[in-house]
């Protein structure tokens, strides 16, 4: 029985690194090496970000609390100026912002069938953490 935790490292992070890197990509020409610097990930990880190979199987482009977020990260990075520890409560802020609108409640059921997602609420809940 997964935890919901474990399917957002599945899916949501893989999905917000890509739309970083996409973002760093488009609107800052930034090079892959350079974007693998700011995130703290590979080259490599980058390149399957970008080709669209990891962090495709939730769309979180479409969100407007998130492409806030991803946005606010962005900036940040190209100017220097996103310690680690705040790029970590970014991403935390927009994983829970994703589980809250029950967009992972698929991916959960997919994880474990015996998941009933229309009475879960552990996402949902006020005290619910990334």
């Amino acid at each position: 029985m997964p935890i919901p935790c474990e399917v957002a490292v599945k899916s949501v992070i893989p999905a917000l690194r890509a739309y970083v890197a996409k973002e760093l990509t488009e609107s800052y020409e930034l090079k892959q090496t350079d974007i693998a610097k700011l995130l703290g990930i590979t080259q490599t990880a980058v390149s399957k970000y970008t080709t669209h190979v990891r962090g495709v199987v939730l769309q979180v482009e479409n969100i407007d609390e998130v492409q806030m977020i991803v946005k606010k990260i962005c900036v940040s990075l190209v100017n220097g100026n996103m310690p680690r520890n705040e790029l970590i409560k970014h991403f935390c802020a927009a994983c829970k912002t994703i589980r809250q609108k029950r967009l992972m409640c698929k991916l959960c059921k997919r994880s474990d069938p015996t998941i009933d997602i229309h009475q879960c609420v552990i996402c949902i809940s006020e005290t619910s953490t990334c």
